[in-house]
C-alpha cells in the first residue's frame, strides 16, 4: 500500500497531464525525387509519420537521422529541423507557425491537405514517400517538465512502438464533417501518447533520474506527494512522516536517486510550473506565487530570476507578448 495515500501513478501519466491539444494541424504530404522542407513553426511538440518509403530528420546542429515505414518521429521544444529524402538536399519549402507553408524567398504556397485517395497511395510498388505531420497546439500552456525530458528529435521505430493510426482511420479524418476538429485534436493526442509510451518504455532507454526513481517503494511516494501537491508548504519532516521513514532515511535516499535533497526538487518543481501558468497572460504574479507554494511575488520573482536569468514579467512578454501586472 502506498504510504502517501496517494493512489499510485506512473511517471509518464503524471509527465502527460495536461497535454491535449486544441487546433492541431495535420498535413499530409505524397513526395517523390528530390525534396527538402524546413520546419520552423515552433509548436512544442509535432510529430511525422512515415507510412510508406524513407525520409531523413536533421535537426538543427543535431545530426541526420533516417526514418522509415512505420516510423514515427517526436519533434520538441520548438527546435527548427528539415526533413528531405536525402540529408544533403537544400530545402525548398518552409513550414512555419501554424502550418503556413511558403517558398524560402517568403512566398506564401498551399498548404498540403489530409484529402486525396489513400487507397491508390498505399498500394504497394508506389514511388515516393508518404507522410503525416502534425503541429502540436496546447490548450493548457506549454509542458515544461515533459520537454525537459525529450530531446528535441525522439524516433519510434516501427518495431518498437506501432502508430495507433490505422490506413481507415485516416481515411476518416479527411471526412470534413460533424466533429471534423475534435477528431483530429483527439487523434494527435492518441498519436502523441502511444508514441511517448513506445519512447520511453523501450529497451536501453536513458531516462531522467526522478523518473527510475518513481519505482522506488519510498522516493516514488514522495514524488507522488511533491507533484500532487507542490503547492503545500512542504518541510522534510513532513515529507518524511507521510512517507513513512526517518526525515535522514529520506533525504539520503531520495538524493541517492534523484540526484538531488527533496527541497531542491521541490523548489526546481514548483519554478517549472510557475514558467507554465506564465504562458498564460491573465493569472498575476501574486496568483502564480500561490499556487506553486511561494510566499509571495517577490519570493517567487528572485527564486525564478536566478533559474531562468530573467524575470517572471520579462519571461511572461517574451513568451506571449503580453504585459502583466503583478
Amino acid at each position: 500500500m502506498d504510504p502517501t495515500g496517494l493512489t499510485s501513478t506512473d511517471p509518464l501519466t503524471d509527465l502527460l497531464k495536461g497535454v491535449r491539444t486544441s487546433g492541431s494541424v495535420f498535413h499530409r504530404a505524397d513526395l517523390t525525387g528530390a525534396w527538402a522542407a524546413d520546419f520552423r513553426h515552433g509548436s512544442p511538440l509535432a510529430l511525422s509519420v512515415l507510412l510508406r518509403g524513407s525520409a531523413w530528420v536533421t535537426p538543427e546542429g543535431g545530426r541526420p537521422v533516417r526514418i522509415g515505414p512505420g516510423d514515427i518521429a517526436v519533434l520538441s521544444g520548438g527546435v527548427p529541423y528539415v526533413m528531405g529524402d536525402e540529408p544533403g538536399t537544400e530545402p525548398d519549402v518552409v513550414i512555419g507557425a501554424g502550418g503556413l507553408c511558403t517558398t524560402v524567398a517568403g512566398e506564401e504556397l498551399a498548404a498540403p491537405t489530409m484529402d486525396g485517395s489513400w487507397d491508390a497511395e498505399y498500394a504497394e510498388g508506389t514511388d515516393g514517400a508518404l507522410m503525416v505531420s502534425c503541429l502540436y497546439s496546447l490548450d493548457s500552456g506549454t509542458p515544461t517538465r515533459l520537454l525537459a525530458t525529450l530531446p528535441p528529435l525522439a524516433v519510434v521505430e516501427a518495431g518498437v512502438g506501432t502508430c495507433p493510426v490505422s490506413h481507415a482511420t485516416f481515411r476518416e479524418i479527411t471526412r470534413e464533417e460533424a466533429g471534423q476538429r475534435v477528431l483530429l485534436d483527439r487523434t494527435m493526442d492518441l498519436m502523441l501518447i502511444t508514441a511517448l509510451r513506445a519512447w520511453f518504455t523501450r529497451p536501453g532507454a536513458q531516462l531522467p533520474a526522478w523518473y527510475r526513481a518513481h519505482g522506488d517503494p519510498v522516493v516514488g511516494a514522495a514524488l507522488r506527494l511533491l507533484d500532487a501537491e507542490p503547492g503545500h508548504p512542504w518541510t522534510l519532516p513532513a515529507l518524511a512522516a507521510r512517507t513513512g521513514v526517518s526525515r535522514a532515511s529520506l533525504a539520503r535516499r531520495f538524493t541517492a536517486l534523484v540526484g538531488q535533497p527533496p527541497m531542491t526538487y521541490l523548489r526546481e518543481r514548483r519554478l517549472a510550473l510557475a514558467a507554465d501558468l506564465l504562458r498564460d497572460p491573465e493569472p498575476t504574479l501574486a496568483v502564480v506565487a500561490d499556487r506553486v507554494g511561494f510566499a509571495g511575488a517577490f519570493a517567487l520573482s528572485a527564486a525564478f530570476k536566478r533559474q531562468h536569468g530573467v524575470s517572471p514579467s520579462e519571461f511572461r512578454l517574451r513568451e506571449t507578448g503580453t504585459r502583466h501586472g503583478a
